[in-house]
């Protein structure tokens, strides 16, 4: 029953990334931020590997890059609402530093898209109103973040019980356990 439930885990995962309008194709990232308190923002899953290794995008002068760098201990939230399904996942964030992947993954991503990472101020930055941001022509702020899982925590929502269980990475193995919903 577990190996099903880490199958459909991973197989929602990856709908994530391929399939229009799924419900995994954004999660809520949480950071430990500079002054302690906990920061949340909405990403996009943008890749998923053999191994559940998470990639999003983000800009690379965004606050959430600072606070991964000061602490990489990451979580995940992602929620499916038809099925009831409830992933946390806990991990290490990596910033990736390979130029030629950078370089890469930059060409796949239509021109539209690029606009998100090369604005000429950083994210936050006040500006008077929407339509006065700059863009840079020359240059980008692309930036490419893994999440290394180490802990899933899965919740179905249904009768006539709720099912949890929690994964955990030890070594190169998951182990799992049933747990009170």
């Amino acid at each position: 029953m577990k190996e099903l439930l880490f199958k459909e885990i991973t197989d929602e995962l990856r709908l994530g990334t391929s399939e229009k309008g799924h419900p995994f194709r954004f999660f809520s990232l949480g950071t430990m931020g500079l002054d302690g308190t906990i920061g949340l923002r909405t990403v996009v899953l943008r890749n998923v590997s053999n191994s559940l290794q998470l990639t999003f995008y983000t800009d690379s002068r965004s606050p959430k890059i600072t606070e991964i760098q000061k602490n990489n201990t990451v979580s995940a939230l992602f929620y499916h609402p038809s099925k009831m399904i409830q992933l946390r996942i806990e991990g290490k964030a990596h910033i990736e530093k390979d130029d030629s992947v950078l370089k890469k993954q930059w060409k796949a991503i239509p021109n539209v898209a690029q606009k998100d990472y090369n604005t000429n101020q950083p994210p936050g930055s006040n500006i008077p109103n929407s339509e006065e941001i700059q863009y840079l022509t020359e240059k980008n702020h692309f930036c490419m973040v893994h999440i290394i899982p180490n802990r899933i925590d899965f919740l179905k929502l249904g009768q006539p019980f709720h099912t949890r269980v929690q994964f955990s990475l030890e070594g190169e193995e998951w182990k799992s356990n049933y747990l009170v919903p």
